[in-house]
């Protein structure tokens, strides 16, 4: 047992759905490092508020804690009042590669399985020396600390490997998802000049076969700076690389070399490690560069001691390597876990595929997104009924926000006796502001507390603090953290990074986030800042009409936006019905009163509008601001940052939005 799991009820919020067990908090990281730090804290929020109030002590602690391996140095934080500006560890010297490939014997480090069902494992001797082959031929082909290595690739073990390799060098890795079309692969690689670029020949997604040579082919000379491309053979096992220019196979290219010690490169704790990109649906993508340390640093603490990750777990999050959960799930090898990959589509051939995966190998986390988990409920999936789910302690969810139904259904549908985690941070910090912990009881749609170390809060439009109980605002930041961008690409004054975070409260970390604090100190996240809706000039949070809406069956998704009207601001609800539903009048009402007695009466919406589609980024979030553009004639400025943007056309010039 890992907990104690509440009687089910979907109305009563002064019993949480699941409360840590005594043996889950003796056994638990988090209980193991205030042993070590030698406190006394009676619960989560003392903890939290001792590592914000004092940040040299955490952070250095956190280190030691965690087994970082490198030079600490002397220094653990500068100008620790300066944002930004402040520096973590200033002497250090470290490499990441190092820290993830710190473990080697026979045990697996990564089980790989495509949309075919075919699955391949890796043991932690073999990535190591897989490592070091790919090290040695990115040393050949004059790969050196600072040069960028592009990947192009799905979530499979040779993308980790070509990471790593690159970041055992001192260079900087950088991915899209094969998904992407040229234009949106030239928004992003096109900025910082790769040196590399690591591709695959094609990939599988909903039983389909998709090549990526001819995408690759009109990429190839639009980047200047590229002095090599390495195809890996994914669909074929001799990918036919006519005409692309100076490129080669992995195999053939790693063949030439004998496995042997890595001689990692150590540099200095804010060298890059990652340029990562916004979602770049209202422009080119900001290029977001993160270092080696406050990575690492960063996604151990949240390995360890909120997601209670230990050696020989193992650990699975269904993302591509365009979304930044990627970069967080890798991460966990330097917790000494096994990696479940999974790449493909969830829903291939049914709905059931990873719980299949899920069950086979034992998977002690489990990480989603949002829409995932909607998906299950709305399709009537029930993984508990028929998996093995016992080696599932916990499971993490992201991407939006998780409504309150969908707490009830995983502890329903799922497992009465699961840590269920929202988290939710974002690709600007390649981590989490609020995010679980293993120890403290989880509350019916709330994500339990703000990160260790991260000090959260909510501010009003003036920047004063809201208390918890009243009210929502702006999330902020108020003092520095590690794992803070170390700069943007292309970007030599700093002016686009600081206005990115800095240009709303001086000094804070605005985040973009529109969120309250709860009674038990925990969060609830009611969407984008930007995505606000503002009706009378009251700001409301869209996740509070999604919430409504997604109880309807005859509903498959929902998205909601403002517009402009009579000199105010009108919100307007679109709705994609599932198949032989239809959107009469009776269901309007229903919906109007659902969300008028769930929400307020601001939040109900003037027009309700049947859609065939949604339009979303591609790591699947949906795009209100898009969404907000169209419906008021404005260009969108990337529709390449989308999935499906021919779902933006749904929206163009509807008669239904010319009157009241």
């Amino acid at each position: 047992m890992t907990g104690q799991a509440a009687p089910m009820t979907t109305q009563d919020n002064d019993t949480p759905l699941w409360t840590p067990g005594p043996e889950v908090k003796a056994q638990a990281h988090i209980t193991r490092f205030i042993d070590h730090i030698g406190g006394d804290y009676e619960d989560y929020s003392a903890l939290w508020r001792w590592s914000v109030d004092q940040p040299d002590a955490f952070w250095g602690a956190l280190w030691e804690y965690c087994g970082i391996i490198g030079e600490r140095g002397a220094r653990t934080l500068i100008d620790g009042d300066k944002m930004p500006g402040a520096q973590y560890f200033p002497d250090a010297k470290i490499n990441f590669a190092e820290n993830l490939l710190r473990r080697r014997d026979d045990a697996p480090a990564m089980i790989f399985r495509n949309e075919k069902g075919d699955e391949r494992t890796i043991s932690f001797n073999a990535l190591y020396d897989d490592v070091s082959r790919w090290a040695q031929a990115f040393k050949a082909l004059g790969v050196g600390p600072g040069d960028r290595v592009a990947g192009y690739m799905p979530n499979m073990p040779e993308t980790i490997i070509a990471m790593l390799a690159a970041s055992s060098l001192g260079a900087v890795w950088s991915s899209a998802s094969p998904d992407f079309g040229v234009q949106g692969v030239l928004d992003r690689f096109g900025q910082i000049d790769p040196k590399i670029l690591v591709a695959v020949d094609g990939y599988f997604y909903n039983g389909k076969i998709v090549d990526c040579l001819e995408k690759i082919k009109a990429v190839q000379p639009q980047l200047a700076s590229l002095e090599q491309t390495i195809i890996v053979p994914f669909v074929s096992d001799a990918p036919a690389t006519g005409g692309l220019t100076e490129t080669v196979l992995s195999p053939d290219m790693t063949g030439r070399f004998e496995a042997q010690e890595i001689d990692f490169v150590r540099g200095g704790f804010n060298d890059p490690l990652f340029i990562m990109f916004s979602s770049g649906t209202t422009g080119v993508p900001k290029c977001i560069v993160h270092g080696q340390g406050g990575t690492l640093i960063q996604h151990m603490k949240e390995h360890q001691l909120h997601c209670d990750i230990k050696r020989d777990d193992k650990v699975f999050y269904f993302t591509t390597c365009g979304w930044m959960m990627w970069n967080w799930l890798v991460s966990a090898l330097a917790s000494e876990a096994t990696l479940l990959l999974y790449d493909g589509s969830p829903f291939y051939p049914d709905g059931e595929v990873l719980w299949d995966y899920t069950s086979k190998h034992q998977c002690t986390l489990f990480g989603t997104a949002a829409k995932y988990i909607d998906a299950l409920k709305t399709n009537h999936i029930r993984p508990g009924d028929k998996y093995d789910l016992s080696a599932v302690r916990a499971m993490t969810s992201t991407g939006s926000p998780l409504v309150h139904e969908s707490f009830d259904f995983v502890y329903d549908a799922v497992k009465k006796d699961l840590h269920l985690a929202s988290i939710s941070g974002g690709t600007d910090i390649v981590s989490c502001f609020v995010l679980g912990n293993p120890v403290s009881p989880v509350w019916r749609g709330e994500i339990q507390g703000a990160g260790l170390g991260m000090a959260v809060d909510v501010f009003d439009e003036h920047g004063a603090p809201i208390p918890p109980g009243a009210g929502s605002g702006e999330l902020v930041c108020t003092k520095p953290f590690p794992s803070m961008p170390v700069m943007f690409w292309n970007d030599p004054d700093g002016r686009k990074y600081h206005d990115a975070y800095f240009g709303r409260f001086d000094n804070i970390w605005c985040h973009g986030d529109w969120i309250e604090r709860t009674v038990h100190d925990g969060f609830i996240i009611h969407g984008r800042s930007d995505a606000t809706l503002n009706p009378g000039g009251v700001r409301i949070g869209t996740a509070e009409i999604y919430r409504q809406v997604e109880q309807f069956e005859q509903i498959a998704e929902s998205i909601a936006v403002g517009q402009d009207w009579d000199n105010d601001v009108r919100v307007i609800l679109f709705v994609v019905m599932k198949d032989g539903a239809a959107l009469g009048d009776e269901l309007k009402d229903s919906i109007r009163k659902a969300i008028r007695s769930g929400a307020s009466p601001r939040h109900v919406p003037a027009k309700i509008i049947p859609v065939a589609d949604i339009p979303r980024t591609k790591s699947g979030k949906i795009t209100e601001l898009a969404v907000r553009d169209v419906i008021h004639g404005r260009p969108i400025k990337n529709k390449e940052a989308l999935a499906n943007p021919e779902a933006l056309d749904l929206y163009k010039d509807l008669t239904a939005l010319q009157d009241a």
